[in-house]
């Protein structure tokens, strides 16, 4: 009764090996299954739909799909639920649950008798967290991501979650729109299934996910209601089943040069600050670290090629139409590693050698024609961010790049929320908004880090200022924003150490973001420094205790590989 592959692998433990296989196929014949099919290897297929997920909409639809294509190359397909994590309805922060979703994840996929499995996932945390789980599991696995969704309309002006959500809220705090004409909008900026319709980090990651070779190619940016999307759904079934031919594991594909492939792709994309903690935490998974001085190297080697908001004028459907990732690389092919696989077993030279049919230079710039010499993000060093922080130039305001001001000091989220808006704030356009305490250990990092503008400043005309936090920022957000501040100020890092009226300086041009206050001042302002009180019990306790900072990823330290793990705090 030996069986190795399928329903018979990874047998439940009774102490008899053969009664746990004629139990397990029993329990699995009151399903309906012949012996025929349960002779077949097995596809699992990782779903996440929920109630709480509108990105998730379609998901039925897609396990359909990629049951078709299952079936169709000869295996079975089994479909199981793991944890959904809708990005707006998640409190404090979707980002708390990603590792939580990522352990979830890897263990269904180690616990349950599969041969691959295909991972279908689309919100912002849902992406990085399957990638994370299935490298550590390391099953031969695809990405299916849900795709974008697709464009709204109002007075004539095509709408997209989520950056046209904040472009009119901004209005609308401005004293531009009335209240009624707001409300209006909300009903006209996310019409569709799917995720955000701009580069936003949902986006970004699916565009990582092909890049790096876990999805099929031109499968990120197929809209969510597209037809395509579930051709794209049968075909990632059919090959999750050529996988277990082939044994190509994630350990063969996400790799050094695939991961710095994924930077570059990110670079020219104008993508998601979101996505280097993300693709920093999947790519550890496998031990790879890129090191910040490298990321640099990359942004300044890269240009912006992708005109899409919120950096830009497009949309993803308008991507998609425009030829997609495959173009993209086309363009970066000079500055890529082309030896790395995929899941088909290719190499990227191979599937770049392909001919293309169109390419809509609108929204794909040539290589030798950029929106912008440079990448758009870089990292940032100095005195305020010793280990460092992250900063999106392609969405910034250039006239800021050099700037110094005067530090205006929010303690907390609360702190924030509660003065921000007061109209007997001392503040003026040219100061620096900072957010203190608001990182992975103080409030599980939420996109906090796009600091609105003061009410009296917006209602004067002003839409940009210099804001700095250890918090995060939508990757649908815009502006000069300093982020991922590490070590974070419930640490005990400098962020800690800025009181009202100090000088702080930022240049773009040298990377550097300094506190003007001398080290032995910032020494005493931190020496009665103490950490923020740890949860008592759950999912909390165990996140404050095991999360890491932004340049690890913000990913649990014991899930990390042994050389990866940083050093006890």
């Amino acid at each position: 009764m030996t069986q190795k592959q399928g329903i018979g692998r990874g047998l439940t433990n009774y102490g008899d090996a053969d009664f746990a296989r004629y139990l397990r196929r029993s329990f699995a014949r009151s399903m309906g299954l012949s012996r025929e099919m349960l002779d077949k290897p097995i596809v699992g297929i990782a779903t996440t739909p929920s109630g709480f997920n509108n990105c998730h909409r379609s998901m039925d639809e897609l396990v359909e799909a990629v049951s078709r294509g299952v079936l169709a190359a000869g295996a079975l397909p089994r479909a199981f639920p793991t944890i959904s994590l809708g990005e707006v309805f998640l409190n404090p922060t979707s980002m708390m649950f990603r590792n939580l979703m990522a352990m979830d994840t890897e263990e269904m996929i180690r616990a349950q008798p599969m041969d691959a499995v295909v991972l279908i996932g689309g919100c912002d945390k849902t992406v990085p967290a399957q990638l994370m789980g299935a490298v550590s599991a390391n099953l031969p696995a695809i990405q299916l991501v849900t795709g974008p969704m697709s464009t709204g309309r109002h007075r004539g002006e095509r709408l997209g979650a989520c950056t046209d959500c904040r472009r009119f809220w901004g209005k609308y705090r401005g004293g531009e729109i009335s209240r009624e004409e707001i409300d209006t909008i909300e009903g006209r900026l996310s019409v569709t299934s799917g995720t955000c319709a701009v580069m936003g980090t949902a986006s970004t990651m699916a565009c990582i996910a092909e890049t790096l070779g876990m999805s099929l190619p031109g499968t990120a940016t197929i809209p969510a209601v597209h037809a395509d999307r579930l051709v794209a759904a049968e075909a990632s079934g059919a090959a999750a089943v050529a996988l277990i031919k082939s044994r190509i594991a994630p350990d063969q594909i996400v790799t050094q040069k695939s991961v710095e492939n994924a930077f570059r792709v990110l670079m020219a994309l104008g993508g998601s600050t979101n996505a280097i903690i993300h693709l920093t935490a999947v790519a550890g998974r496998a031990g790879v670290r890129t090191p910040m001085q490298r990321l640099n190297e990359i942004s300044d080697e890269t240009p912006v090629l992708v005109d899409l908001k919120p950096v830009g004028e497009g949309y993803m459907e308008d991507l998609h139409a425009a030829g997609g990732i495959p173009a993209v690389l086309r363009e970066l092919r000079p500055l890529l590693h082309l030896d790395v696989i995929d899941i088909e077993g290719r190499t990227l030279s191979e599937r770049l050698d392909e001919p293309m049919d169109w390419v809509d230079r609108r929204y794909i710039r040539a290589l030798e024609d950029p929106i912008s010499p440079v990448g758009g993000l870089i990292a940032l060093h100095g005195n305020l961010a010793p280990d460092g922080a992250i900063f999106k130039r392609a969405a910034a305001t250039e006239a800021l790049f050099e700037t110094e001001g005067r530090a205006i000091v929010f303690t907390s989220l609360e702190d924030l929320a509660n003065r921000i808006d007061d109209p007997d704030l001392d503040v003026t356009a040219s100061d620096v908004l900072v957010l203190q305490n608001a990182g992975p250990h103080a409030a599980t990092m939420p996109e906090a880090g796009y600091l609105p503008i003061p009410r009296k400043l917006a209602q004067q005309g002003v839409k940009d200022m210099l804001r700095i936090s250890d918090a995060r920022m939508s990757g649908t957000a815009f502006g000069t924003i300093v982020l991922h501040v590490a070590p974070e100020a419930a640490l005990g890092g400098p962020l800690a150490a800025v009181r009202n009226g100090d000088r702080i300086r930022l240049s773009v041009s040298r990377k550097t973001i300094e506190l003007l206050v001398d080290d032995a001042e910032i020494a005493r302002r931190l020496a009665d420094h103490r950490p923020p009180v740890e949860p008592e019990r759950g999912y909390a306790a165990l996140y404050r205790r095991a999360v890491t900072q932004a340049p690890e990823g913000c990913d649990f330290d014991f899930l990390m590989p042994p050389p990866m793990r940083p050093a006890v705090r």
